[in-house]
């Protein structure tokens, strides 16, 4: 059983690493993408739900809907800011600034939740902060290249946004995990589109069939697939395990950018590549104690 989960979160890992590929080759603006995988995921768990005959119970979601309705919000716009940073810099770079996300929860838990930063955390932060400034290639070339740092920024922001995610997800623990996400999903998808009909031209987007094929993809496989993969197995491994799983999909995301879009880390970035994965492991390890 552990053996078949340990796949299971293996695979979705490695599938969620695989999407910055598919975003690039996606002619839609980031918006757009965000709210077909929001939509497609949705209605691909709501089968899941009833075709497994889990059914979908609003008496589990009970005083969270509204949390849960603003979590997924922010859920949408944190994916339009990591697909928008793929357009700015790399993928591995976008990806790395993406899991500064741990980090910066345990910058806001004293405020949030009243913990302590012990001396393991502070030196956890400062290692990470040190690793991104490897990655966004200052360290190498300064702060030249206004696109690559506005790529930087805007995984950033993603980072910053999932964080906020991961926060109001703790609040909201007693929610099983799949109608929690279906509930993310769709509130991701409703507040995506009026913002799409306020920001962009519908009527300039050209639908061809493998830009729909790409879109069904990013929200069957990417979303509706791993989504299920993931919370189907979470729960038969230890916390510990799980964590280290997690850190398939950047590590992932940087070998397959490598092969498929000849994307390669310098020296100094696999430096901060290791930084902020270990940090941010080193973080997880101490929760899960």
């Amino acid at each position: 059983m552990k053996n078949k989960a340990s796949l299971s979160i293996l695979s979705a890992m490695m599938i969620f690493g695989t999407i910055g590929i598919f975003r690039r080759y996606i002619p839609f603006p980031s918006s757009v993408i965000a709210f077909s995988r929001g939509a497609i995921g949705f209605a691909v768990l709501l089968v899941f739900l009833f075709v497994t005959k889990k059914g979908f119970s609003m008496e589990k979601i009970g005083k969270s809907f509204l949390p849960l309705c603003v979590s997924g919000a922010l859920m949408g716009f944190n994916w339009i800011l990591l697909f928008e940073a793929y357009n700015f810099t790399s993928v591995a770079a976008a990806t790395l600034c993406y899991y500064m996300a741990p980090v910066f929860v345990i910058i806001a838990s004293p405020l949030l939740f009243g913990e302590k930063l012990g001396t393991r955390k502070i030196f956890c932060v400062i290692g990470a902060v040190i690793g991104m400034i490897f990655v966004s290639g200052a360290a190498e070339r300064g702060f030249g290249g206004i696109s690559e740092i506005k790529g930087i920024f805007l995984g950033l922001g993603a980072a910053v946004l999932y964080a906020s995610v991961v926060v109001m997800n703790k609040k909201t623990a007693e929610v099983p995990s799949f109608e929690k996400t279906v509930v993310q999903l769709g509130s991701s998808a409703a507040v995506i589109l009026p913002y799409i009909l306020l920001t962009e031209d519908i009527s300039s987007l050209e639908l061809t069939a493998k830009t729909v094929l790409l879109l069904l993809i990013v929200g069957i496989v990417h979303t509706g697939i791993a989504y299920v993969l993931y919370f189907g197995s979470i729960g038969k491994l230890s916390a510990q395990k799980a964590a280290i799983f997690s850190y398939v999909d950047p590590v992932s995301a940087i070998i397959f950018s490598a092969v498929f879009l000849d994307e390669k880390l310098s020296i100094s970035g696999v430096a901060g590549a290791i930084l902020i994965l270990g940090c941010a492991f080193l973080i997880e390890k101490e929760k899960t104690k």
